[in-house]
């Protein structure tokens, strides 16, 4: 049996980190659902603009926009609503399968409103009425800023994957933004039932320290992070309030693990899926790493649900000089500049793409 097999029958969801026309045309996504046992997918800025980038497909919609005096955001949007749309009623069986936990789908708001609370809330809204799929989640980023516009956007029925969360401490951050929204809308008389994702990054912080700490420390650092915030959501899942809420007709806010594609080359190809292997969370893989599961037909142990070593783990660090707290304070700032780059990039693939155009008509 496939390992992708055995670790949906563990609990876990298997999800694509990836979206291009290319997937969807060929059918390929298809064939992920139904070989791979991928039951959901996210996409990023990054995604997109290499898409985009590669990709003639897009050239014609492209052509479109311009000719209808469109922006190049409004021209992204549209190309992106078109695939991820197209990607929701793939997993739409899934999602009624499952009675909404799961099945879905994510596309982000532009990230250079990752920092204004009242523009990202109405971008949300936006993306979400003008995709008409209810297993659609709008990615917002767990910033200082983000989270007010998550805690509205649930209590407005607005599904929220919390994007670029590094540490415990923004996790529960984040999580805390999701329950004040649910509780929000038991007050108002409201469904509590609104889908919500908190996606955790786990790579990068073993790639930020790779040559700051003794080799036999390395791709440690972000496993650790993850049993921490893994312990947390688990103590989350069971307290007096959360439960009150659960019992009421809310869903719980699952896990996500992000970034778990490997990036040492010496490393296993499934280092930290392997190792996040764990019920009722999720992890969205790159095409690469999906993959390469499938070639295996073993798995290593469930996550321990009280964190195992991570707090040994985590000391060996801070002896070796690492800051954590800092650090994922930084990497979530850097992994906010990092798509704010990719979304510029991906204005100017559409920009230069409307230029050939317009030269070539």
């Amino acid at each position: 049996m496939k390992a992708t097999q055995l670790l949906s029958n563990l609990g876990q969801s298997i999800w694509l980190d990836n979206i291009t026309r290319d997937l969807l045309d060929t059918g390929t996504l298809k064939r992920y659902i139904d070989e791979f046992s991928v039951t959901g997918l996210t996409s990023n800025p990054t995604i997109f603009e290499k898409a985009i980038k590669k990709n003639p497909a897009y050239d014609a919609p492209i052509g479109e926009g311009l000719a209808t005096g469109k922006s190049s955001e409004e021209i992204f949007f549209d190309l992106a609503l078109e695939d991820i749309t197209r990607a929701a009623d793939l997993f739409r069986p899934t999602y009624d399968r499952t009675n909404t936990v799961d099945g879905w789908v994510s596309i982000e708001v532009s990230p250079l409103l990752a920092y204004d609370t009242d523009s990202t809330l109405r971008a949300a809204k936006d993306l979400f009425a003008r995709a008409r799929r209810p297993n659609l989640f709008i990615k917002i980023p767990g910033t200082r800023e983000g989270l007010p516009a998550i805690e509205e956007a649930i209590f407005a029925g607005v599904p929220i994957n919390v994007t670029l969360l590094f540490s415990r401490e923004q996790y529960l951050a984040a999580a805390d933004a999701f329950l004040r929204g649910i509780e929000r809308r038991l007050e108002a008389g409201l469904n509590p039932n609104v889908g919500s994702v908190a996606s955790v990054f786990v790579s990068r912080w073993d790639a930020a320290i790779r040559e700051k700490i003794p080799s036999g420390l390395r791709n440690q650092l972000g496993v650790a992070i993850a049993k921490r915030t893994y312990k947390a959501a688990r103590a989350l899942l069971t307290s007096p309030q959360w439960q009150r809420v659960y019992n009421a007709g809310a869903r719980p806010q699952r896990l996500l693990w992000a970034s778990t594609g490997t990036k040492d080359p010496s490393a296993s190809d499934i280092l930290y899926v392997r190792a996040l292997a764990a019920p009722y969370t999720v992890n969205t893989m790159p095409e690469g790493t999906l993959k390469a599961l499938a070639k295996y037909q073993s798995l290593g142990s469930i996550l321990p649900p009280d964190g195992g070593d991570c707090e040994e783990v985590l000391t060996q660090f801070t002896e070796a000089g690492i800051d954590i707290a800092a650090l994922g304070v930084q990497l979530q700032e850097e992994g906010a500049g990092s798509f704010v780059k990719s979304w510029n990039e991906l204005m100017d693939v559409i920009v230069s793409k409307s230029a050939v155009l317009k030269r070539a008509s």
